[in-house]
């Protein structure tokens, strides 16, 4: 059979899972907090004929030799963790970090996740949980008579309660970061886990060693760039279809062999 026939395959599954990442990246404009993918290609092993720097006599040796290679393949994808642009939506629990770290959120199994996605709600305990039920990792609680919840720029959660003029503080919101933050493990609605690539998690105060700072009232945005993402789109395409050419013409060789010989 002929080797480009299997080296153009694995160009074409290669580009497929690129167009997979971008459609992801795409699929996901909107999400606050998300981080866009992008995938990782790495060429396959080589077959050596003629090796370099063997000697083609007994005094002079080959400069380059020869190597065939057998493809690529999409070895990982990186999670981009650059800040996205913050929008303002003036609702007290929404919330964003302006620079590194991630908001801590406790699982139901009791283990630690993180995200970016600042868009917190109250349960019925008037505790502070994400969309889906999940509370901050420390937990805070506002009191059913609060009037009016302030989050400094440090995470401190303070609330106006009712007949009584003096503003009480309830909490402190703690930040994460890693030091591979790329290794997190994506798992969904928003959240990462920690994995031994990333590194333990280091928490703090917002604002200090190199934490960002919590803004209230506002939501940080996706940071997929669609113009980015349509370029990527187009270069894997054509990638893709040169790569389905080699397929082709690969057939046409073979059709030829195959009807005069």
């Amino acid at each position: 059979m002929h080797p480009a026939l299997w080296v153009s395959k694995t160009g074409l599954s290669a580009q497929d899972k690129s167009l997979s990442t971008i459609s992801n990246n795409l699929a996901n404009v909107n999400t606050n907090g998300f981080k866009r993918d992008r995938a990782n290609f790495q060429d396959l092993l080589y077959q050596t004929e003629r090796q370099p720097g063997g000697l083609s006599t007994q005094n002079t040796e080959l400069p380059s030799g020869l190597q065939l290679g057998t493809g690529v393949r999409v070895v990982g994808t990186t999670k981009e963790h650059t800040q996205g642009s913050l929008e303002v939506t003036e609702q007290a629990l929404d919330l964003a970090i302006d620079g590194r770290g991630f908001f801590q959120i406790l699982m139901p199994d009791g283990e630690i996740a993180y995200t970016r996605n600042g868009e917190f709600q109250l349960n019925s305990d008037g505790d502070i949980v994400t969309p889906n039920g999940n509370p901050l990792e420390p937990n805070i609680n506002i009191p059913d008579n609060a009037t009016s919840i302030t989050i400094g720029t440090d995470g401190t959660v303070t609330a106006v309660l009712e007949n009584q003029p003096d503003p009480q503080q309830l909490g402190q919101i703690q930040t994460a970061d890693f030091v591979n933050p790329q290794g997190l493990q994506a798992i969904g609605n928003n959240l990462f886990r920690e994995t031994a690539a990333s590194g333990d998690p280091v928490d703090g105060e917002p604002g200090i060693g190199g934490l960002g700072t919590v803004e209230q009232g506002m939501l940080e945005s996706s940071n997929v760039e669609v113009v980015q993402e349509m370029v990527d789109m187009i270069t894997t395409q054509r990638a893709y279809e040169m790569n389905s050419k080699v397929v082709q013409t690969s057939d046409q060789m073979l059709q030829f062999i195959s009807q005069n010989l």
